[in-house]
Order: C-alpha cells, then sequence, then structure tokens
C-alpha cells in the first residue's frame, strides 16, 4: 500500500475503525539509538507527548500494546507507568507475538494499528487495516504504511498517531475536556 495512493478521507475511515493501537519501541516510542554507560546498563528516553497521547487515546476506548523485538526493564517500567498491560518483549517475530496478543479475544485485522519502523515490523504492518510507520523508517516499511507520521519516532509521533485515532473518532474533545479550565 502506497501512502500516496490512499486519499484523506480513506485514512480518516480506517482510523475511525480502530480499537487497538499496537506499537514497537526503538525508532518508534524512542528514537532508535541505544544507550549503554560504561557498565552496560541499557537507557532509553521517551518523550511525555507520547505517554500523553498513550494514556488519552486509552481513556477513549481504544487499547494500547506493545511488541518488541528487545528486552528492557526501562520498557517495562514505561508501559507499566502507561497503564499498557499487553507487552511482548524480545520477540522478532511480531506476527506470532500478535497472535499470542489476542489468542482469547476476537478481533478484526481492520481494527488494528500498528506503528513501525523497521523490517520486523513488516509482519504486522503487512495484515493490519492501519499500518503506520515514521518518517526515519526504512524504505520498504515507509512504502508499506497507510500514512507517515510528521514527527521522528521518540519526539512525538505516537502522540501524533493518538491525537488523529481519537479525531476520526469523535473522542478527541472529549479526551482533551479534562484539561481545559472551564
Amino acid at each position: 500500500m502506497s501512502q500516496t495512493s490512499v486519499s484523506d478521507q480513506q485514512i480518516q475511515d480506517k482510523l475511525s475503525r480502530v480499537r487497538h493501537l499496537i506499537l514497537d519501541v526503538d525508532g518508534v516510542l524512542t528514537d532508535g539509538r541505544l544507550y549503554f554507560d560504561n557498565q552496560g546498563n541499557e537507557q532509553k528516553t521517551f518523550h511525555t507527548l507520547d505517554g500523553q497521547g498513550i494514556k488519552m487515546l486509552q481513556r477513549s476506548g481504544v487499547a494500547v500494546a506493545i511488541i518488541t523485538g528487545r528486552r528492557s526493564a526501562l520498557v517495562e517500567k514505561r508501559a507499566h507507568d502507561l497503564g499498557i498491560t499487553r507487552l511482548i518483549q524480545g520477540r522478532e517475530d511480531k506476527y506470532t507475538a500478535f497472535l499470542e496478543l489476542f489468542d482469547r479475544e476476537p478481533y478484526s485485522l481492520e481494527q488494528i494499528a500498528y506503528v513501525g519502523d523497521d523490517y520486523p515490523d513488516l509482519q504486522l504492518m503487512t495484515r493490519v487495516g492501519c499500518p503506520i510507520a515514521v518518517p526515519n523508517a526504512a524504505q520498504p516499511v515507509l512504502e508499506r504504511a497507510l500514512f507517515v507520521t510528521e514527527r521522528g519516532g521518540g519526539m512525538g509521533a505516537v502522540r501524533e498517531v493518538c491525537d488523529r485515532i481519537m479525531h476520526a473518532q469523535g473522542t478527541f474533545e472529549a479526551a482533551l475536556a479534562p484539561y481545559i479550565a472551564q
């Protein structure tokens, strides 16, 4: 699916049906760089905009999950802090991991959005109804995305996706209301 062949209305229609948002971590929730100190401890940087967007999206009724190829206690903590209970780490075979996440729940692939940036993400991106890429993604990922975010991975791309889903579903204003003085 080439992003240039899809109209804004088609994107809106697909986003309006999303019930589950699945995220990759490195390159999507982070900028993709891996940081290690001299003792070998890993460090990751997450953007607060993404976190707030995830919380608002979940409150609007869209479930959020994470499937990532690497294992990290930092990712587990971040998921916990954001109320994400569906987390699979250390899995390059993301489609099989996806099937495990949804093995006891009915779903339609048309209701799944996935945000990715690299080749292992294609396993899900080529199956779900709403494949999304970040601008720094590998070319084959960009070519198969329904749309590409304006913001980069780890720089608010996930927030952008969350906001677009809520706008398409007509839930954005209600999600924003608690933050606006009355």
